[in-house]
C-alpha cells in the first residue's frame, strides 16, 4: 500500500460515559465515532475505538501521522481515591499544613461540612530537619540521618510514590533533590514528585496539595500511558504520541508521565481550543463555549479568539460550587466552570420532594436506564428520549440502541409518581432543572469575571449540548448559537488545533518601587530553556511562540491578576509599562484601578508553543435549494409546553446557505440539534450550524 498524500491525524478523548475518536483523512475529511468508555480497563475503549473508525475508513494504522489523547483518568482517580499508596515528606514541624488548609470554613453556616480528606494520612506524612528562608538561603541544612531514618518506614508501608515539599522549595529546591537522591538510592525504583518541579510557587498548602496529587496519580498513570502507547504500536501505529493538557497545548508521553496532574482537565481543555478556533473562523469577539457530555457540562468565556487562562483548580469538591471545597492544584488551566449536569447525570427526588439533577451520574457502566444494561436511574438523557429529543434508533451512531420504556419507568418510578406527575412533566422537570442549574452556573461565572453573557454568541458542542443550547440560550438571553461539524466529539476534535507547549512558573518577589530587569531577564532565560527543552522534543524545528506574563497586585493585596508581558529583554524603561499594563489589567477585571499604591510580581510565568495555522474567516455564502425532511417526529416544546410535529432533517443533506425556521430537528451520527419555533437555523459556509432568535 501507497502511503498517502496528506496528513492522517486521530484523536481520542475518554470521557466519563463516551470515548470519542476522530480521524481526520483526506483533504480535511473526517470520520467520527463514539464508543461507550471501559472504566475497568481504560484503554480498551480506546482501542476497540481506534479500531472501529480504521476498519470504518480503510485507513492503515501505518499511514497515521499523530495521534493526540485526552482523559479524566487522572482526575477520576482524584476523586474515587484509587491512586497510589502515597507519603510525604515535609519540613521538620510542618506535617499538619496539609490537613489544616487555609484554617477557614468554606462553608461557614454548615456545622456538618467537611472537605476531602488529605491524599496522604497524617502517619504517612514524614518530617526532615532543614529550614529554607523565601529568598532560598538555608537556614538550616538538611540532616542527612533524619532522611535516612525514613526509608524503613517507606518501605514497610508499601510506598508507591513519594512527595517531596519542603518549605520554600520554589526558591531553592537543592534540599528537596537531595533528600530525592538518598531516597532513590535506598529505593531504586519509587516513584518521586518534587514540589520544586510540580508546582514551584509560593503559599506552602497549595504547592503541596498539587505536589501530593501528582504523585499519587503518578504510577497509574505512567502505567497506562505506557501500556497504551505499546498497545498502540503493537496495532501498527509508529507515528508520535502527544497528551492534551489542561492549558490547551500539546505535551509527550515522557513529560505527562512525569507530570501526570497537568491532565485533570485535559478533555475540556480541548473543547475550548475548538470553539476559539470556531470564534476566529465565525469573525466573533465574544464567545461562550457551552460543552455538554455524559456527566458533565462546561461553560468557558472566550474574547478575541482566545480561552481566559488560570493558575488555580480544584478536584474533588465536597459542595461541587463552593470553592474552597476541593483538593486545590496549581497548574495551567484554561478558566472554566464545570457543572454536574451531563447526559447520564442522575434525577432524584428527596424528603420535602425536590426535584434535583446530578452531580451523580450513571456513566457508562450500567448508564442511563435507556441504555438497557441494568441502570434504574432516570437520568438526563432518559428525560431527553421520553420528551422526544433523540431517536432511540440513532443514539451515537445506532451504536447504542435505547428503550423508551426503560426510560419512561424509570422516571415514573423516582420522579413523575412522587411529585404526582405524568411521565412527560416529569422528564421536562429534569431537563429544566438541568438547563436553569447550567444557566445559573453560566451567570455566576460571567459576573464573577466583569462580563456579559448575554451579549455573547454560544458555541456548542458534546453529544448532549447541541440537544439543549436553544434552551440554555434562551435563559441566558443569548440570541444565537453555533454548533459546529463534528460538535459530538467537540474536544476530541479540538485536540487536533491544539499547539505544542509548555509552562514554566517561577516565584520570585519584587516591588515595581525595586525593579531589577537584571533578575529577570536572568530568570527569564532560564524558563526558556526548561520550556524548550521539552517542547524541542515534539516540534524540534521551527520558530516558537513565547508568551510572558507575571502574577501581580497592589502591596498588602491577597489576591493577584495576571499580566501580559513583552517577550524581549527588559530595561530599566519597562518599569512605567509595566505599571501602567498592571493598571489596564486591573480596571479591567474589577472596574477601576487604585492610585499612587505600589504594586509587586509574586509569580512569573512563561509559555513555550509551536505556532498554529491561524484558520480561514468563513465567507457569506447563500443557497436556494429547499432540503427534504426525512421524517417528522414529535418534540415537546419548552416555551410552549406542548407536543409539536417537527420535521427531521439529516445534517449531511442540508447545503451551505440554507435557512430554514424552526421548528426543527437535526439529526446526525454523534448527537442532535434541537431548533425551537422561536430561532431560525442557517447553514454557513464551513458547514456550521447558525442557530438565531426570531
Amino acid at each position: 500500500m501507497t502511503a498517502p498524500s496528506h496528513r492522517v491525524r486521530l484523536a481520542v478523548d475518554i470521557g466519563g460515559t463516551f470515548t470519542d475518536v476522530v480521524l481526520e483523512h483526506g483533504e480535511g475529511a473526517l470520520e467520527t465515532i463514539k464508543v461507550l468508555t471501559t472504566p475497568s480497563n481504560p484503554e480498551q475503549g480506546v482501542l476497540d475505538g481506534v479500531r472501529a473508525v480504521l476498519d470504518s475508513t480503510g485507513v492503515a494504522a501505518g499511514d497515521i501521522s499523530l495521534f493526540v489523547h485526552g482523559t479524566t483518568l487522572a482526575t477520576n482517580a482524584l476523586i474515587e481515591r484509587k491512586g497510589a499508596r502515597t507519603a510525604l515528606i515535609v519540613t521538620q514541624g510542618h506535617r499538619d499544613s496539609l490537613e489544616m488548609a487555609y484554617e477557614n470554613r468554606f462553608a461557614q453556616y454548615d456545622l456538618m461540612a467537611e472537605r476531602p480528606q488529605p491524599l496522604v494520612p497524617r502517619h504517612l506524612r514524614l518530617p526532615v530537619e532543614e529550614r529554607m528562608d523565601w529568598q532560598g538561603n538555608a537556614l538550616v541544612s538538611l540532616n542527612r540521618e533524619s532522611v535516612k531514618a525514613l526509608v524503613p518506614t517507606l518501605r514497610d508501608e508499601g510506598i508507591e510514590s513519594l512527595a517531596i515539599g519542603l518549605l520554600h522549595a520554589y526558591a531553592n529546591p537543592d534540599h528537596e533533590m537531595q533528600v530525592a537522591d538518598i531516597v532513590s538510592a535506598a529505593l531504586p525504583g519509587l516513584a518521586i514528585s518534587l514540589s520544586s518541579s510540580v508546582a514551584p510557587e509560593i503559599r506552602e498548602y497549595e504547592r503541596q496539595s498539587t505536589t501530593v496529587a501528582n504523585a499519587y496519580v503518578q504510577p497509574m498513570m505512567s502505567r497506562y500511558l505506557r501500556a497504551l502507547e505499546s498497545a498502540l504500536g503493537d496495532m501498527g501505529l509508529a507515528c508520535p504520541f502527544y497528551l492534551m493538557t489542561s492549558g490547551g497545548g500539546l505535551t509527550t508521553v515522557d513529560a505527562a508521565a512525569r507530570f501526570p496532574i497537568r491532565l485533570v482537565e485535559s478533555g475540556p481543555a480541548g473543547g475550548a481550543i475548538l470553539a476559539s478556533r470556531i470564534a476566529l473562523e465565525c469573525g466573533l469577539d465574544e464567545v461562550v463555549s457551552f460543552d455538554m457530555g455524559g456527566t458533565t457540562a462546561k461553560i468557558c468565556l472566550i474574547d478575541d479568539g482566545a480561552p481566559q487562562l488560570s493558575r488555580f483548580f480544584e478536584v474533588d469538591r465536597a459542595y461541587r460550587f463552593m470553592k474552597g471545597s476541593g483538593l486545590p492544584i496549581k497548574i495551567p488551566v484554561i478558566e472554566m466552570v464545570e457543572i454536574g449536569t451531563g447526559g447520564g447525570s442522575i434525577a432524584s427526588v428527596d424528603g420535602v420532594r425536590r426535584l434535583s439533577v446530578g452531580p451523580h451520574s450513571a456513566g457508562a457502566d450500567p448508564g442511563p436506564a435507556c441504555y438497557d444494561q441494568g441502570g434504574t436511574e432516570p437520568t438526563v438523557t432518559d428525560a431527553d428520549l421520553v420528551l422526544g429529543r433523540i431517536d432511540p434508533q440513532g443514539f451515537a451512531g445506532g451504536s447504542v440502541l435505547l428503550d423508551s420504556d426503560k426510560a419512561g419507568a424509570a422516571i415514573a418510578g423516582k420522579v413523575a409518581t412522587p411529585l404526582d406527575l405524568e411521565i412527560v412533566d416529569g422528564a421536562f422537570g429534569i431537563v429544566e432543572m438541568a438547563d436553569e442549574a447550567m444557566a445559573n452556573a453560566s451567570r455566576v461565572h460571567a459576573i464573577e469575571w466583569g462580563k456579559d453573557i448575554a451579549r455573547r454568541t454560544m458555541i456548542a458542542f458534546g453529544g448532549a449540548a447541541p440537544l439543549h443550547a436553544a434552551r440554555l440560550a434562551q435563559k441566558l438571553e443569548i440570541e444565537r448559537v453555533i454548533v459546529p461539524s463534528g460538535a459530538g466529539v467537540g474536544s476530541a476534535l479540538g485536540f487536533l488545533s491544539a499547539p505544542v507547549a509548555f509552562e514554566v512558573v517561577r516565584s520570585r518577589y519584587m516591588r515595581l518601587d525595586a525593579f531589577d530587569p537584571e533578575m529577570i531577564n536572568e530568570l527569564f532565560e532560564g524558563m526558556r530553556a526548561e520550556a524548550e527543552e521539552i517542547v524541542r522534543t515534539a516540534a524540534p524545528d521551527g520558530d516558537l511562540i513565547e508568551k510572558r506574563a507575571a502574577a501581580m497586585r497592589y502591596v498588602g493585596q491577597g489576591h493577584e491578576i495576571m499580566v501580559t508581558l513583552e517577550n524581549d529583554g527588559v530595561t530599566a524603561d519597562h518599569q512605567k509599562a509595566l505599571r501602567e499594563e498592571f493598571s489596564r489589567t486591573y480596571e479591567g477585571v474589577y472596574g477601576r484601578s487604585v492610585p499612587h499604591l505600589d504594586v509587586e510580581v509574586l509569580v512569573w510565568t512563561l509559555i513555550l508553543s509551536s505556532p498554529v495555522k491561524a484558520p480561514e474567516p468563513a465567507r457569506p455564502v447563500s443557497s436556494d435549494l429547499v432540503p427534504q425532511a426525512k421524517a417528522t417526529r414529535q418534540l415537546f416544546d419548552a416555551t410552549s409546553k406542548t407536543w409539536l410535529d417537527v420535521p427531521v432533517y439529516a445534517r449531511e443533506t442540508l447545503p451551505a446557505g440554507v435557512e430554514i425556521a424552526g421548528p426543527l430537528i437535526v439529526v446526525e451520527d454523534q448527537t442532535t440539534t434541537i431548533v425551537p419555533p422561536h430561532m431560525s437555523l442557517q447553514v454557513n459556509a464551513l458547514g456550521y450550524l447558525d442557530l438565531r432568535a426570531n
